[in-house]
C-alpha cells in the first residue's frame, strides 16, 4: 500500500537493539546499534541470524509505514536495481563496479502499536560531505573521477526509467570494505521519468517549484517541471563545481529560491566564461565548463551521450585510479580568459536574449488571447496553446543547441592551442594539459590575422631591444608598444590612401 502523500513525515520512535525483523522472503535480521538518521528515518547496523558476524556488513533503514521516501526507494530497487540486473550491466559495459548500494530485503514490523517499513542494504562508509567538511575542496583529478563514476550510475538508472534527483556530497558514500569506491545512495526522491517507455511531458507547475536540495536542484525543478535525465546531469555539474571551487555563486541566497533560480539561469546562459571565472586562483575548470555546456544543450526528453560526457571529464581516456581526498595538490598556474571569452561569445548572448524575448512575447500574447476567449471555445484554445507550448519547447531546444555549438567552438580553439603550446601537467591526473591563457591574441589568431602579424613583428622588436640594452620591459610597456605599432601601420596606410587619391 503506497503512503499517503499529504501526511507530514515524522522520524519514528527508535526500535530496541536486538529486535528481530522478518523480511518478506522469510529471512531474519537482528538490529544492531543505531548509527544515523535521515530526514524521515533511522539507520541501524544489521546481522543475519543464520550468519552471525561481529563486523556488520549490512544496515537496516527504518521509517513509519505511512512515510513516503523509503517506499519510493523500495520501489526503485524492486523495479530497477536488482542484483542480477546490475551484474549483467557491469559485464555489458565492462565496468569494474557500479556505484549503487546492494539491496538485500524488506518488510514490515510492529512496535508500540505503530507499523514500520524497513529495508536491508549494503553497509557503506563515510559520506563525502563529512570529508568535505574536514578537507574543504577536493583535488581536480578526484572531482573529475567522481563525475565519471556518477555518470556510470546515472546511465544505468536512466536506462531503467529512473532519475535520482538529489545528487549531493551527503548522498555519495565510500565503500565500507573498499573506500576507494564511491556509491550514490538514498533513492527516496528518485522519480520514474519514463514509465513503460513513455517519457513525461514538459509542463511547468509553480506550485511544485523549487523541489530538491536548493543548492543543486535543476532549473526544471525550480520551474516545477517533472525531473528528466538532463536534470540529473545538471545537478551533477553543480556538485562538481562545488567540490572543486568550494562554493557556488548562489550560496548566499539559499533562503530565496527565486534568486537561486535566477543565478543558475545566468550561469548556464553565460557558459563557459561564467564557470571559468569562478575557478580558484591559479586553477582552471575547463572540463566542468564544457560538461555543463553539453548538459545544458540537451532537450527535455533527449537521451544524453554518456560516453561523450565521460570523455569531456577524461579526455586522455586514462584508466581511473584510487580516489584521493588528500587536501594538498600542485596547482596549474593559468589565467582564465575572462575578457577574451566575453568577446568571443558576445554575439551568442545577443542571439540568445533575442530568442528569449521572442518566446516571452509569444507567452504574453497567448495568455491575453486565452483570457479573452469565450467559454464555448475553451477546448479549441487549449489545443492551440498545447501546440504553441510544444513549438516554444522546440525553439528552446534549438537555442540550447546553438549556444552549445558556440561553446564548442571556444573549447575546440582552447584544445587546439593547448596542443601547440608547452603546458604543465599534474602527476597522476587523467586530464589533458590546459592552455596558458596569458596570450591575449592566441584565441583569436584565425579571426584577426593582421593583428597577429603586427604583434608578432613588434614582439620580435621588443626581444631585440631587451637583448641589446640588457633590461626587461614590463607587460604594460610591451602592450603599449604593440598598440603604437598597430596605430603607426594604420597611419601609414591612411597616408598612402590620401596620397593616391
Amino acid at each position: 500500500m503506497p503512503p499517503r502523500k499529504n501526511e507530514k513525515y515524522k522520524l519514528p520512535v527508535p526500535l530496541p537493539e536486538g529486535k528481530v525483523l522478518d523480511d518478506i522472503e522469510g529471512k531474519q535480521w537482528v538490529l544492531g546499534k543505531m548509527i544515523g538518521s535521515g530526514g524521515f528515518g533511522l539507520i541501524y547496523l544489521a546481522f543475519p541470524t543464520n550468519k552471525p558476524d561481529k563486523d556488520a556488513k549490512h544496515v537496516i533503514k527504518v521509517e513509519y509505514q505511512e512515510n513516503g521516501p523509503l517506499f519510493s526507494e523500495l520501489k526503485f530497487y524492486q523495479r530497477a536495481a536488482k542484483k542480477e540486473c546490475m551484474k549483467r550491466w557491469i559485464e555489458l559495459k565492462q565496468l569494474d563496479y557500479l556505484g549503487i548500494p546492494l539491496f538485500y530485503g524488506s518488510g514490515i514490523t510492529e512496535f508500540k502499536g505503530r507499523s514500520y517499513r524497513f529495508m536491508v542494504m549494503e553497509r557503506l562508509g563515510i559520506d563525502l560531505q563529512k570529508i568535505s567538511d574536514q578537507n574543504g575542496t577536493f583535488k581536480k583529478s578526484t572531482v573529475l573521477q567522481l563525475g565519471i563514476r556518477m555518470l556510470d550510475v546515472l546511465e544505468y538508472i536512466h536506462e531503467n526509467e529512473y532519475v535520482h534527483g538529489d545528487i549531493k556530497a551527503a548522498n555519495l558514500l565510500l565503500g565500507y570494505k573498499n573506500p576507494e569506491r564511491v556509491y550514490l545512495a538514498d533513492y527516496g526522491l528518485s522519480y520514474r521519468y519514463c514509465p513503460n517507455g513513455n517519457h513525461k511531458q514538459y509542463q511547468e507547475n509553480p506550485r511544485k517549484g523549487h523541489n530538491g536540495t536548493i543548492e543543486f536542484t535543476s532549473l526544471d525543478a525550480h520551474k516545477g517541471v517533472a525531473l528528466s535525465r538532463r536534470s540529473d546531469l545538471e545537478i551533477l555539474g553543480y556538485c562538481l563545481l562545488r567540490w572543486f571551487c568550494g562554493k557556488l555563486p548562489w550560496e548566499r541566497n539559499l533562503k530565496d529560491p527565486m534568486a537561486v533560480q535566477t543565478a543558475k539561469t545566468n550561469l548556464l546562459d553565460e557558459l563557459p566564461e561564467s564557470v571559468l571565472k569562478w575557478a580558484p586562483s591559479g586553477s582552471s575548470c575547463c572540463e566542468i565548463a564544457e560538461y555543463l555546456a553539453c548538459a545544458h544543450s540537451l532537450a527535455y526528453d533527449e537521451k544524453p551521450n554518456y560516453q561523450m560526457l565521460k570523455k569531456i571529464l577524461n579526455p586522455g581516456g586514462i584508466s581511473l585510479g584510487p580516489l584521493d581526498f588528500s587536501s594538498k595538490e600542485e596547482r596549474i598556474h593559468v589565467h582564465t580568459p575572462r575578457n577574451q571569452v566575453v568577446d568571443l561569445l558576445k554575439d551568442t548572448k545577443k542571439q540568445a536574449n533575442q530568442m528569449q524575448n521572442r518566446l516571452t512575447d509569444k507567452n504574453v500574447h497567448s495568455e491575453r488571447s486565452a483570457e479573452s476567449c469565450t467559454t464555448w471555445r475553451k477546448v479549441q484554445n487549449e489545443e492551440k496553446l498545447i501546440g504553441l507550448l510544444n513549438n516554444e519547447t522546440a525553439q528552446e531546444s534549438t537555442r540550447r543547441r546553438q549556444k552549445y555549438s558556440q561553446s564548442q567552438e571556444f573549447f575546440n580553439e582552447v584544445k587546439s592551442s593547448s596542443r601547440e603550446s608547452s603546458c604543465t601537467q599534474l602527476p597522476n591526473s587523467f586530464y589533458e594539459p590546459h592552455q596558458d591563457f596569458t596570450s591575449p591574441y592566441r584565441l583569436k589568431k584565425s579571426r584577426f590575422p593582421a593583428w597577429d602579424t603586427y604583434t608578432s613583428r613588434t614582439a620580435m622588436q621588443v626581444t631585440d631591444l631587451q637583448s641589446s640594452t640588457g633590461f626587461s620591459l614590463s607587460e604594460e610597456t610591451k602592450a603599449e608598444m604593440y598598440y603604437v605599432a598597430v596605430i603607426f601601420c594604420i597611419l601609414i596606410l591612411v597616408c598612402f590612401a590620401i596620397y593616391f587619391l
